[in-house]
C-alpha cells in the first residue's frame, strides 16, 4: 500500500526525533513469533518488551501479528510498514516512542489458512496470545471446553477455522505433519494458571476433534504452555490517542497506543525452541507464575473490577475519576488489607499492602482515561478468577468475605443496567443473554437478584453459591446499593 508523506513509515522513520526510534532497524529481524490478538495490550506490552528484548542481545524474533476478527488495525498497520507508536502517559508528562517488533500482519477472518501455514513454518517457534478471556471458550469456573456448532465444525471438518481454539489446533496439527519442531504457546490472558489452561483446551480440542492417539501425543510432545503474569494499563486508543503521536512524531500513527509507565511481565521458562532474551527488557523468568498471577488477578485485577462497577454506577466516567469517590480508597484498602492479603500466600519478597498501595497510585493517574465501562465488560468471565477464587480462600479458611461481597453486588447492580442518576450502562458479555433472562424470571428484588445470578454454575461453583453467610452479605450491600447509592452506601461502610 502506498504510503502518504506524511503517514508513519519506513520513508518517514528519518524524519522522526531520535529518542523516538525504534530500536531495532525495521524490516531487519526474521519473524520466529506469531501472536494472536493485535489489539492495544499486546503493542503495548509484549511487542515492546520483544523489541527491547532483540535490541539488547539480537535474535530471530521478529512478531507477525494476527488479528483474529477486526480488519481496521491490521490495515493501519499494513499501511505503515508494520510501525506504530507507544505514548507513555505519566502526570508529569508524555513520550512517544515508535516499535519496530512487528514483522508482518495477518487477518485470521479473511485468510484464516495462511495463519494456520505460519504454524507449519519451522523458524516460527513461540505463539502468544492476548485474545481475552472468553476467546478461549473456557468455562470459568471448571476450565471445561464450551463447545459450540463453531467450534465442533472447526475441529470435525475440513473448512477454515473461525475460533481461536480451532485455529491453535489446525496449526498444531499442521506444524506436526510438517515436523516443524518444538513450539510454546504462550497464554498473556487473565485466565487463572493461563498455561495449564491453555494446554488443557488443546487436549480437549484434540480429543473432540478424534485426532488418533499417536498423532496426539506427537503434538503434545512437541508443545509447551508456559504460564505467565502480565501486567499495564492500556486504554482503548482515542482520536486524542492519535493526536499525541502526531504532535510528538510529526507524522499520523493511525495505529497509535497509550499505556501507564508500568510494565511487568512474568514468564514460566519452558521454550523448547528458544526465546528471545526477555529478561534483558525487565520480564521476570521463573518456575511457577503462579503466585504472580494470584496477586496480580486479586490485588490488581480485582480491586480494578471493585473500582470499575461502584465507579460506573457513581457516574464516573474513567476509573481515576472513581478513585476521587469519597470514602472509595478507604473501602479499597480494607478489602486489600483485611481479605485479599490473607486468601494466598504472594511471591518471595513481595508485600501486599505495598502491592496494593502501588496499584492505587497507577489506577490513579490522572493521564490515563481508562473508562469504568471498558473494565466492566465480561464481568461473568473475570469475576471467577478477580474475586471469587478470593472469597473461596477466604470461606474455606472460616474468614469473611464482606468487602469483596461488595464487589460481586456492585456488578449485580450494574448488570440491572442502570446508574444511580438513572442513565443507561451497557452489558457487554458472553453470558449476556443467560444474565438477562435470569434476572426476568426472578424475583425484581435484591435477594431475587441474588438468587438469580448465583444460580448460573459458569460463574458461581455450588458451594459458593450455597454459602448463606457470603449470600447475606451481598444481598445486604445490593440492598444498600439500590435504596442509597454508591456515594451513600461507600459513606455508611464499616
Amino acid at each position: 500500500m502506498a504510503l502518504t508523506p506524511d503517514r508513519l513509515g519506513l520513508a518517514t522513520l528519518r524524519h522522526l526525533p531520535p529518542e523516538s526510534r525504534p530500536l531495532v532497524r525495521p524490516g531487519t529481524v526474521p519473524a520466529g513469533i506469531v501472536h494472536l490478538g493485535l489489539g492495544a495490550f499486546h503493542r503495548a506490552h509484549q511487542a515492546v518488551h520483544t523489541e527491547a528484548a532483540v535490541g539488547a542481545a539480537g535474535g530471530d524474533w521478529g512478531i507477525i501479528g494476527v488479528a483474529p476478527r477486526s480488519t481496521d488495525v491490521v490495515e493501519a498497520l499494513d499501511a505503515q510498514d508494520c510501525l506504530f507508536s507507544v505514548t507513555t502517559l505519566a502526570a508529569e508528562g508524555a513520550a512517544t516512542r515508535v516499535v519496530g517488533a512487528l514483522a508482518g500482519v495477518r487477518h485470521a477472518a479473511s485468510d484464516p489458512d495462511a495463519v494456520v501455514g505460519l504454524f507449519a513454518d519451522p523458524a516460527i517457534r513461540v505463539v502468544t496470545l492476548t485474545v481475552t478471556e472468553k476467546a478461549y471458550r473456557l468455562d470459568p469456573v471448571t476450565a471445561a471446553l464450551t463447545v459450540d456448532a463453531d467450534l465442533t465444525a472447526d475441529l470435525t471438518t475440513g473448512r477454515p477455522p473461525r475460533t481461536v481454539p480451532g485455529l491453535l489446533v489446525r496449526g498444531l496439527l499442521a506444524r506436526a505433519a510438517a515436523d516443524a519442531g518444538p513450539i510454546a504457546l504462550v497464554s498473556c490472558d487473565n485466565l487463572p494458571a493461563n498455561g495449564r489452561r491453555l494446554r488443557g483446551l488443546v487436549e480437549q480440542c484434540l480429543a473432540l476433534a478424534r485426532v488418533p492417539d499417536a498423532t496426539a501425543e506427537r503434538v503434545l510432545a512437541a508443545v509447551t504452555c508456559p504460564g505467565t503474569m502480565v501486567d499495564r494499563i492500556v486504554p482503548a486508543s482515542t482520536d486524542e490517542t492519535r493526536d499525541t503521536a502526531r504532535q510528538a512524531l510529526g507524522v499520523t500513527d493511525l495505529a497509535a497506543v497509550a499505556a501507564e509507565p508500568w510494565s511487568q511481565w512474568v514468564i514460566e521458562d519452558d521454550f523448547p525452541g528458544g526465546r528471545p532474551a526477555w529478561e534483558r527488557s525487565g520480564a521476570i523468568l521463573t518456575g511457577d507464575a503462579g503466585p504472580w498471577e494470584r496477586l496480580k488477578l486479586r490485588a490488581l485485577n480485582g480491586v480494578h473490577s471493585a473500582t470499575a462497577y461502584l465507579g460506573a454506577l457513581a457516574g464516573a466516567e474513567t476509573v481515576a475519576e472513581a478513585l476521587t469517590l469519597p470514602h472509595l480508597d478507604a473501602v479499597l484498602r480494607r478489602l486489600l488489607a483485611e481479605e485479599i492479603a490473607p486468601s494466598f500466600t504472594p511471591p518471595p519478597g513481595a508485600d501486599v499492602a505495598e502491592y496494593g498501595e502501588q496499584v492505587l497510585a497507577r489506577f490513579g493517574n490522572p493521564a490515563i482515561r481508562y473508562r469504568t465501562t471498558q473494565v466492566a465488560m465480561d464481568g461473568s468471565q473475570k469475576l471467577p478468577q478477580r474475586v471469587l477464587h478470593t472469597v473461596a480462600d477466604l470461606r474455606a479458611a472460616g474468614r469473611s468475605a464482606r468487602w469483596s461481597a461488595l464487589v460481586v453486588a456492585a456488578w449485580l447492580r450494574f448488570l440491572l443496567g442502570y446508574a444511580d442518576d438513572g442513565r443507561p450502562l451497557p452489558l457487554d458479555d458472553p453470558l449476556a443473554d443467560r444474565l438477562r433472562a435470569a434476572l426476568a424470571a426472578g424475583a425484581h428484588t435484591p435477594a431475587g437478584v441474588v438468587d438469580a445470578v448465583f444460580a448460573l454454575r459458569e460463574v458461581f461453583p455450588a458451594d459458593l453459591a450455597a454459602d448463606d453467610e457470603f449470600r447475606a452479605d451481598v444481598t445486604g450491600w445490593l440492598t444498600a446499593l439500590e435504596r442509597h447509592g454508591v456515594r451513600a452506601t461507600l459513606a455508611g461502610a464499616r
